[in-house]
């Protein structure tokens, strides 16, 4: 079995490759059991095969409008769970009222998260318009679940340090990428060797969120750790060569594009995995890029070793190196082209997260030290008044007496300062 060479040449255990051949046996068990069961059933099985079709459209108009592979694995799961939910009656039956149940049984009877309903409602709206060429007026019989404010966690940059240390390398340099550029855990997995300018300290991301590209900064102090990671990228590159390798992925056309780019050095991954991806489809052996699930399970461990309380993930440090450039007072337009925000309304949910050192800062004048907010005012009446006289001009007495205007006559009959008789 293929699938069991696969894992023999991973050097998973043989205990390993034993659960897996029971996990694959008993899936083959349960397929079997629900083709008797469709076969002798007497009911018609064209509704289940039409939603396949829809399944099939559904890649077809993602595709055709470019959007990534997540949205697609997005909404073919919850067409998927929308059929479910209607026993998968004939798609030319379905109509708004069938999608007006089921949101409103995500938001009354699931209970989802507001975000989630806004997926699955996304999800229906393209099902209808694109695919099932339907009207989708919902109006406003749908309970919605109510969207509440979301405040990110933020580290410390000691918090930080203490996560690192315990993270083995290359994951520890994965998270300062992310930390010290700001950047989201697929657009760190997805750089490249050409998108790194040691020249000029410049990183590019390509195809970002919304397949868009933004520049960054290169942090300094990952300017030797980087050159080192750099060389043993292209060790591992000449080991693939001499062994006959086929390339890493390439992205959507670029394979038949050009044809021997993915041998090249400039389009290797910049963090590569491991081990060699075999393709059954081509049978080729290419280079992946390191998978997620590795690096969150490294963090798990480092976050359990460092003690930290509070909730860490890899997106986490993104929120840190936004709020850390607010607290160092950088321009709320600068942090949002660095992040790659769209609407800067995006980016103002980090001044929650750290304490503003301006004077927007809410206070309340009870909480005013009487002696402080006396001196704050005479200090700014002492302003004013130099400033009426002339700048640069000092009193002759040493006390703090407020100058007499020239040519001025003064009504009151004693000078407020002066000694009684």
């Amino acid at each position: 079995m293929p699938f069991l060479q696969k894992l023999a040449s991973k050097n998973q255990s043989r205990q390993r490759q034993q659960e897996a051949a029971a996990s694959v046996g008993l899936l083959y068990r349960l397929v079997d059991e629900w083709r008797e069961r469709k076969g002798s059933s007497d009911e018609d099985p064209e509704p289940v095969d039409a939603w396949d079709e829809i399944a099939r459209k559904l890649k077809e108009e993602i595709r055709l409008r470019q959007y990534s592979d997540k949205t697609l694995k997005c909404y073919r799961s919850w067409i998927g769970q929308f059929g479910e939910f209607l026993d998968y009656k004939s798609p030319a039956e379905v109509g708004a009222e069938d999608a007006k149940r089921y949101l409103t049984h995500l938001g009354v009877d699931r209970q989802v998260a507001a975000s989630t309903q806004n997926q699955a409602f996304n999800a229906l709206l393209f099902l209808f318009r694109y695919i099932l060429k339907a009207d989708y007026d919902l109006g406003k019989d749908v309970v919605r679940a109510k969207r509440t404010k979301y405040i990110p966690v933020v580290l410390s940059r000691e918090e930080i340090d203490r996560i690192l240390a315990g993270m083995p390398y290359p994951h520890n340099l994965i998270i300062q990428f992310m930390y010290g550029c700001g950047l989201r855990l697929f657009e760190c997995q997805n750089l490249r060797v050409h998108c790194v300018n040691l020249e000029e300290s410049i990183l590019t991301v390509h195809d970002g969120k919304g397949m868009k590209d933004r520049t960054l900064p290169l942090p300094m102090a990952l300017e030797p750790a980087l050159r080192d990671h750099l060389k043993r990228v292209e060790a591992l590159h000449r080991k693939d060569l001499e062994v006959g390798y086929d390339g890493v992925f390439m992205p959507k056309a670029l394979d038949r594009k050009w044809k021997n780019a993915a041998k090249d050095i400039g389009w290797q991954w910049l963090f590569p995995a491991k081990t060699l991806t075999f393709v059954p489809e081509s049978g080729e052996n290419r280079r992946y890029h390191q998978h997620a699930s590795h690096l969150q399970k490294s963090l798990r461990m480092a976050v359990r070793k460092a003690k930290e309380q509070k909730r860490v993930t890899c997106h986490i440090f993104r929120h840190s190196f936004a709020s850390h450039l607010l607290q160092a007072n950088y321009d709320i337009r600068t942090i949002q082209e660095m992040l790659g925000h769209s609407d800067v309304r995006t980016t103002m949910i980090y001044t929650h997260t750290v304490k503003s050192r301006t004077l927007k800062e809410r206070t309340s004048p009870l909480d005013f030290e009487p002696e402080r907010q006396a001196e704050e005012a005479s200090s700014q009446g002492r302003k004013k008044r130099s400033g009426y006289k002339g700048a640069g001009k000092k009193s002759a007495s040493k006390k703090k007496v407020p100058s007499r205007p020239k040519n001025k006559k003064i009504q009151s009959t004693k000078a407020p300062f002066r000694d009684s008789d």
